[in-house]
């Protein structure tokens, strides 16, 4: 059973934006926290960004402070990553994750449910 499903992604160009959404359709997730992160060919997966399960408190990477934005619609159980000024450095599989542990929660081992991915691609 499919815990969190990814959209959005696909190929844009350098300067460009794209809204990466994570839906969750195979249960509620509505006291976990939810984070976004990334990884890029023969690098380590990174925190892009995460958002408390009331939607109060997001936390972002520095690579993504003022360009992207997380965002929840607790009632379609749903996370949003709004990415603008997109650069060829953000290429990379984005993965949405659902954690416990709530949202100071950094390193990916401490986030219980994850999604497939999908592909980012920034063209130069």
């Amino acid at each position: 059973q499919v815990q969190l499903a990814e959209s959005g992604g696909g190929l844009v160009q350098a300067g460009g934006s794209l809204r990466l959404s994570c839906a969750a359709p195979g249960r509620t997730f509505s006291t976990y926290a939810r984070g976004w992160f990334r990884q890029a060919p023969g690098k380590e997966r990174e925190l892009v960004a995460v958002i408390s399960w009331t939607g109060g408190t997001t936390y972002y990477a520095d690579s993504a402070k003022g360009r992207f934005t997380i965002s929840r619609d607790i009632a379609k159980n749903t996370v949003y990553l709004q990415m603008n000024d997109l650069k060829p450095e953000d290429t990379a599989v984005y993965y949405c994750a659902a954690t416990s542990r709530g949202v100071t929660s950094r390193l990916s081992s401490q986030y219980d449910y994850w999604g497939q991915g999908t592909q980012v691609t920034v063209s130069s």
